[in-house]
C-alpha cells in the first residue's frame, strides 16, 4: 500500500513558514538577557509635542491622527541624549507652539528650513530631529498617495537662506516663525564632555560623567525660555518661492 502524502496548498504553507521565521524572532538574545532600557527620570517630566497628522488619520493608525511625541521617542530616535537633540526637541517645541498657537501643529504640512549645511555643528542630527517630529523630510520621506495627497518630500532643507537658526513655515497659511538656540546661555556642554575626555580626566571624572552629562540636559529643558528665541514673521505673498542653497 502506497503511504497517504497530504499535500498542503499555497496558503497554509505560508503561515507555517512566517510562523517559524516569527518563532525565530522572539528568541533575539536582548530578550533572554532581561535588559530593558533605563532612562534618567527627568525625561518623564518633559512635555510631549502633540501633532495632528492627517496621514495617520487616514491609515487608521491614531485616532483623529493624533500623535504624540516624547523626548524619550526623540532620545531613541537619535540613540542618544545630548544638547543637540534636547535643543532641537526644545527648538520644535516653542516653535510649533509659536506657529500654531492654540491649534494642534498639523504634522506633514511644516517646511522646515535650516541655515547650516546638513555636515556642519550637527545640523543633520537637528533636521532628524525635526524630521521626526513634523514629517518634514528631504527626498527620503513618503512620497504621497497616488492622488498627490499626504507627501512628505521636500519639505526639509539645509543650507537655507535665513537670518534665524531654524524657520517653520505653515503650508496651508504661510505664516512662519524663526527659532534661534542658545544653550551656552544655561550651560557648556564641552567643559563637561571635556572633563571625561581631556587630558587632565580623572578616574572619578569619568564615572561621575553621564550623570553630570545629563544633568547639563535636564538643565537644558529647565531653562527653555533663556535658552531658545523665538521670532514670529508677518506670512510672505501666497506663492513666494522659498530660496535654499
Amino acid at each position: 500500500m502506497k503511504p497517504h502524502i497530504r499535500k498542503l496548498n499555497k496558503p497554509v504553507l505560508a503561515v507555517g513558514l512566517l510562523s517559524m521565521i516569527f518563532t525565530g524572532f522572539g528568541t533575539m538574545p536582548a530578550a533572554q538577557s532581561g535588559e530593558r532600557m533605563t532612562v534618567p527620570s527627568f525625561f518623564e517630566r518633559i512635555a510631549p509635542i502633540v501633532l495632528q497628522d492627517s496621514l495617520a488619520d487616514f491609515l487608521g493608525t491614531s485616532k483623529n491622527g493624533v500623535i504624540e511625541i516624547t523626548y524619550l521617542d526623540t532620545v531613541k530616535m537619535a540613540g542618544h541624549s545630548c544638547a543637540v537633540v534636547a535643543g532641537a526637541y526644545i527648538s520644535a517645541s516653542k516653535g510649533l507652539a509659536a506657529l500654531y498657537k492654540d491649534e494642534l501643529p498639523r504634522r506633514g504640512e511644516i517646511m522646515v528650513e535650516i541655515r547650516n549645511p546638513a555636515t556642519r555643528d550637527n545640523a543633520g542630527v537637528v533636521g532628524s530631529v525635526f524630521a521626526n517630529i513634523t514629517g518634514a523630510t528631504t527626498d527620503f520621506g513618503f512620497s504621497g498617495l497616488p492622488d498627490g495627497r499626504f507627501n512628505r518630500r521636500n519639505l526639509l532643507f539645509y543650507n537655507a537662506f535665513i537670518d534665524t537658526d531654524i524657520r517653520l513655515t505653515r503650508l496651508d497659511t504661510n505664516q512662519q516663525v524663526g527659532i534661534n538656540f542658545h544653550p551656552e546661555k544655561a550651560v557648556n556642554p564641552r567643559v563637561i564632555l571635556m572633563s571625561a575626555i581631556g587630558p587632565g580626566a580623572l578616574p572619578e571624572d569619568q564615572k561621575t560623567f553621564p550623570e553630570r552629562f545629563q544633568k547639563m540636559v535636564a538643565d537644558l529643558f529647565e531653562n527653555q525660555d533663556r535658552v531658545t528665541r523665538i521670532i514670529e514673521y508677518d506670512a510672505p505673498a501666497a506663492g513666494r518661492g522659498h530660496d535654499h542653497g
